[in-house]
Parts: C-alpha cells; sequence; structure tokens
C-alpha cells in the first residue's frame, strides 16, 4: 500500500505563517527520505489555521526541497480561475519536475462567501461550469481540443512531452461521478467526509470510463491520523483535533491549539456529544492500531492509495507520528 501526504500547512498558536511554511518544507524534506510516494498542498483562503494560499507557489519550492516524491495540489480550486491559466502553470512545474507533479483539482471555495467573492476578483465563484472547466483543463493539457473550440490553436507553454496527473477531489459523490464520467483519478476526503465515502468510491470503479489519461480507475483515500508512540498517547493527542473541529463549528477563526491548550480546556456536554460525534474523521491510535484501522479503511473503500493528513499541537511530534507509519508500513526509504 502506497502512502502519500496532504499537508494544509497548519499555524499552531504562538508560531507565524512563515514558520509553518519552513515547518511545510522540513517536513517534505523528511517523508521524501522516508519513502512517502506523493505530497500535497491545499488551498485554502483566509484561515488563521492554515498558512497556504496558493500551492502552485509552494510546490516550485517545493520540488527544489525534495529528491524523489511526487508533489502537487490537493487541490487548487479550479472555480476561481482559467483552465488555460491553471494549465500553464501546473504545465510550468512539470517542466521544472519532469514526472513528479500531479494537479488535484477541487470545486469549494476554501473559504467564507466574503472571502470567496474577493478572490474571484469581486464574483462569487460558481460550480455550475466545473465540468466544463475541468475538460478544457484536461483538453488544454493534452493538446486535444476540438477543432471548434476558440482555444484550440493558443499554444500552451512550457511545451514538453509529460503532463501532470490530474485528480479529482470531493467529499461526496459529485467529483466521483465526473471523474468516472471524464477517465480521471479520484481522491475522496474521509478527512471531511467519514460517511458514504465507500459507496462513492466504488461507484466511480464499478462506472469508470477509461480514457487517453487512465486505462483503469485509481483511487486515493484521504485519511486525518494521529500516530502516537501507543495508543494513550495518541487518545491524548487528539485532544488539539478535538478542539479545533469545536472551534471550527463556533466559526472561530484560530490558530490551531497546543496540547496545552486542549488539555485545559474545559467542555460542556453537548460539545463533548460534538467532539464524539466528529471522532469517526480521525484514525488515531499506536502504530499497530493506526496500520489495522487504515488497512480496514482501504479495503472498505477499495482504495489504491492511502493519503495521510497530520496536525498535532506541535510539528515535531507531527513529524514523528508520519515517522512511525512509515515504519509501520514498511516504506522503502528513497
Amino acid at each position: 500500500m502506497k502512502l502519500s501526504v496532504l499537508d494544509q500547512s497548519p499555524i499552531i498558536h504562538g508560531h507565524s505563517a512563515a514558520q509553518a511554511l519552513q515547518a511545510t518544507l522540513a517536513l517534505a524534506r523528511r517523508v521524501d527520505e522516508l519513502g512517502y510516494h506523493r505530497y500535497w498542498l491545499a488551498e485554502h483562503h483566509a484561515i488563521a489555521a492554515l498558512a497556504d494560499p496558493c500551492p502552485e507557489v509552494l510546490l516550485a519550492r517545493l520540488g527544489a526541497e525534495t529528491r524523489r516524491i511526487r508533489i502537487g495540489s490537493g487541490g487548487v480550486l479550479l472555480p476561481y480561475y482559467s483552465a488555460f491559466k491553471v494549465a500553464e502553470v501546473f504545465r510550468m512545474l512539470e517542466a521544472l519536475y519532469p514526472g513528479r507533479v500531479d494537479l488535484g483539482i477541487g470545486r469549494a471555495p476554501g473559504g467564507d462567501q466574503r472571502t470567496a467573492r474577493a478572490v474571484g476578483g469581486g464574483q462569487f465563484p460558481t460550480a455550475d461550469d466545473f465540468p466544463q472547466r475541468v475538460w478544457e483543463l484536461v483538453g488544454h493539457l493534452d493538446g486535444n481540443l476540438p477543432d471548434d473550440h476558440p482555444s484550440k490553436r493558443v499554444r500552451l507553454q512550457p511545451e514538453g512531452p509529460g503532463a501532470p496527473q490530474v485528480w479529482l477531489l470531493g467529499s461526496s459523490d459529485y467529483s466521483g461521478v465526473l471523474a468516472a464520467q471524464l477517465g480521471l483519478r479520484f481522491a475522496f476526503a474521509h478527512f471531511i467526509n467519514a460517511q458514504g465515502g465507500d459507496v462513492v468510491m466504488r461507484y466511480f470503479k464499478d462506472n469508470f470510463t477509461p480514457s487517453a489519461r487512465e486505462k483503469t480507475p485509481q483511487a486515493l483515500l484521504c485519511c486525518a491520523v494521529i500516530c502516537g508512540e501507543s495508543d494513550a498517547e495518541a487518545e491524548r493527542m487528539a485532544k488539539v483535533v478535538d478542539l479545533r473541529r469545536l472551534e471550527m463549528a463556533y466559526n472561530l477563526d484560530t490558530p490551531v491549539p497546543t496540547l496545552e491548550m486542549a488539555e485545559a480546556r474545559a467542555y460542556t456536554e453537548p460539545e463533548l456529544a460534538h467532539i464524539r460525534s466528529q471522532r469517526p474523521r480521525l484514525v488515531f491510535g499506536g502504530a499497530a492500531t493506526c496500520k489495522a484501522k487504515l488497512e480496514e479503511l482501504a479495503a472498505q473503500y477499495a482504495a489504491d492509495e492511502l493519503m495521510i493528513l497530520t496536525i498535532t499541537g506541535d510539528y515535531p511530534s507531527r513529524v514523528a507520528s508520519y515517522e512511525r507509519l512509515a515504519k509501520a508500513f514498511g516504506l522503502a526509504p528513497g
């Protein structure tokens, strides 16, 4: 089973955005050494806990910091941008790091409505034409737009023989259905929605239409994971995620709490009930426990690959969690 990384560049309380980005670079270098397969960056806007609004910029640095791991977006929010410009950006990344680039595409706004309008140049981005945008983006990358398309004769640069892998990302059935129709790869966000994703993934595989890009369906499952030295330590570390999700439920725009902050917080019974309701979105435990849970999820979802999102109350424990998983799964060091 291939293991990969999704990094949201979390800003932990007491740290700056610049420090969070440096932590992303350090983690990428480490997991490259450990044998992880790919490293994706997510696009978020105006969120105090997350430092990366433009993964395409950070990816250009990330490729230079690593040697063999695939790098990509998880994902670029396509409704904000022209398909042609996104194709240019990822063609440039492919030219810089040939054979290592993934283009993951999302359709959510990645922030509140006011922020979405600001990013969209005063217009709230609509996903109504998302299928058309995805089709055009792939057509630009592969140079196979139909003759009557207005951009057919527009030269996409930099020119070259390679092209990034294209993945559609989702936490519902929408992108799974679209990926199956277009013959693209599909990634499901279990860390956002822990219910029903297995049905979506199996529908994608059962109804996949082979394309010039993909002859067979490729499905990735992204899970939030905290791997501790023991089950008890992981339970303790998970309190950070509990508090983070509770603050999100209250619409509090705050950095990721430290473990000390999470342990000092007193909870009401309704708050504890909310925390319990969110726990299925998190895999946590010692290395053996996490490995067993992840393998069970991979089988349930018919996933070809697992992607791991880890956020803890400090940066060293985040790295240590990935190190334990690499050892548990027997990854081959790069």
